[in-house]
């Protein structure tokens, strides 16, 4: 669709504003250089983030310097495991970041860690959209990137997890169906490994996708039940609630006792492993989220399967489905989630102009977030952005637009939080235990009592 010439003007004057914005309050409370560093229209900013891959992070730019040529925008791909050990230094030298990803809560990249390298947006997004501008933006990615009232990053959408993603190819070629309970997925890893395919894999050696598949556990034993226990409102070990969990760690090792889990499951990692794993066509299933909508498009689906080492890949089918009712409540189809990333704009460039300009063009602007929700990585931060299906080109639309259409609702009316209320502590809990009961080396019960100490701690 094209734009006006008018409106792109408006839009960018709008935007313009709201970096000045940033400028008189830098200046006001003594801020670096005394305003906004540079100009807010031109410039080379860099940008590290852990997320969106190179190809879509690409796709963003080109749609940002359509309206603003004259700012160069670099993204450089931090892998998510070191990020937090290369950021910290980065943010105090002179040659780091312009602009980084933070994240919500205890996942890498958190607000509460590196809140203080950044300014506060709050004065750019209100000018851009307004005083109502916290009813136009989803709540979760404007709460969980909050410190003590700094606005720390802006969202550019949101991510969501609970359940996993299918070949829908292989299972085709194997005459199966998607399980709903553990005696069905059992029964479909049976029939995939006598036919010399593997039927699930996860990298159990990266504990975020673990703690992933745990909450998508509890999430079928009792909705909302994990969250309220990592706050203290509900009990790991006492109770009713302390017998749930316990019913849900009994799961979580039902997974490995039978098989569903890929032997050596926890000597891998989810990236690059269970995911090469899957696109090299090895495996049928996987525990990925909202962040894997973006492979069922062309593009990006055949970059993977050239990452994963698979020669003149054609398009693979992928499709989401609701993790199976292994509790047999009939609780399926929850899913949970935070911001993916935040902007930050850093305390110390000297770009911060352009580097507020990207920033809120990105999260808060009509046409940045028509950008994010067309790559299919993100649920838009804007409310009302949907992704434009009819200018994305799906493996087969026939088979997926409809299904990934109602997903993205599904996905967008989700409530309960993946990582926001997870103290860095507890997830340091949740890593040091999940896969140890995983392999047997520790009772539920231990780990049970671990998480409740830390929780008591706090």
């Amino acid at each position: 669709m094209r734009t006006s010439t008018t409106t792109v003007l408006a839009r960018r004057a709008g935007i313009i504003a709201a970096v000045a914005a940033v400028g008189l309050l830098a200046g006001a409370c003594g801020g670096p250089g005394g305003g906004a560093e540079g100009s807010a229209t031109e410039g080379s900013v860099t940008w590290w983030g852990w997320t969106p891959d190179a190809a879509n992070a690409a796709k963003l730019i080109a749609a940002f310097n359509e309206e603003y040529p004259d700012i160069e925008v670099t993204f450089v791909s931090r892998p998510i495991d070191s990020y937090d050990s290369v950021l910290s230094p980065a943010l105090t030298s002179s040659d780091g970041p312009d602009i980084f990803n933070v994240a919500p809560g205890s996942a890498n990249g958190g607000v509460e860690t590196f809140g203080a390298g950044a300014i506060d947006l709050t004065p750019a997004v209100q000018e851009a959209l307004g005083d109502g501008w916290r009813d136009q933006l989803a709540e979760i990615g404007v709460e969980g990137l909050t410190v003590d009232d700094k606005l720390v990053g802006l969202s550019a959408g949101a991510v969501y997890s609970g359940n996993l993603w299918i070949n829908q190819d292989l299972f085709d070629e194997f005459g199966q169906k998607p399980p709903t309970t553990l005696e069905e997925w059992t029964s479909v890893c049976a029939a995939f490994e006598a036919g010399g395919k593997g039927c699930f894999v996860q990298g159990a050696g990266q504990h975020a996708f673990n703690m992933d598949t745990f909450e998508a556990i509890m999430e079928n034993v009792e909705p909302g039940l994990y969250q309220k226990a990592s706050l203290g409102e509900a009990s790991y070990t006492d109770g009713e609630s302390g017998a749930k969990f316990a019913e849900g760690l009994a799961i979580w090792k039902s997974l490995f006792d039978e098989g569903v889990m890929q032997p050596g499951a926890t000597g891998l990692q989810q990236y690059p492993d269970a995911n090469n794993e899957f696109f090299a066509g090895n495996y049928a299933m996987v525990m990925m989220g909202s962040w894997y909508t973006q492979y069922a498009v062309v593009d990006s689906n055949i970059a993977a399967q050239e990452a994963a080492g698979v020669s003149n890949p054609q398009p693979m089918t992928i499709l989401p489905i609701d993790f199976p009712d292994l509790a047999g409540t009939g609780d399926v189809g929850n899913m949970f989630g935070d911001a993916d990333y935040g902007l930050a704009v850093s305390a110390r460039s000297t770009n911060q102009a352009a580097a507020t300009t990207f920033a809120v063009w990105l999260a808060t602007s009509q046409a940045g977030q028509q950008a994010v929700a067309n790559t299919l990585n993100n649920i838009p931060a804007l409310n009302g952005v949907t992704p434009a299906w009819d200018q994305i080109e799906l493996a087969d639309a026939q088979v997926q637009a409809d299904v990934l259409s109602a997903y993205t609702e599904q996905a967008a009316s989700a409530t309960q939080p993946r990582f926001a209320t997870v103290s860095a502590e507890l997830n340091s809990g949740f890593r040091d235990t999940l896969g140890e009961v995983a392999e047997g080396r520790m009772s539920g019960a231990d780990a049970q009592a671990h998480w409740q100490s830390i929780v008591d701690a706090q």
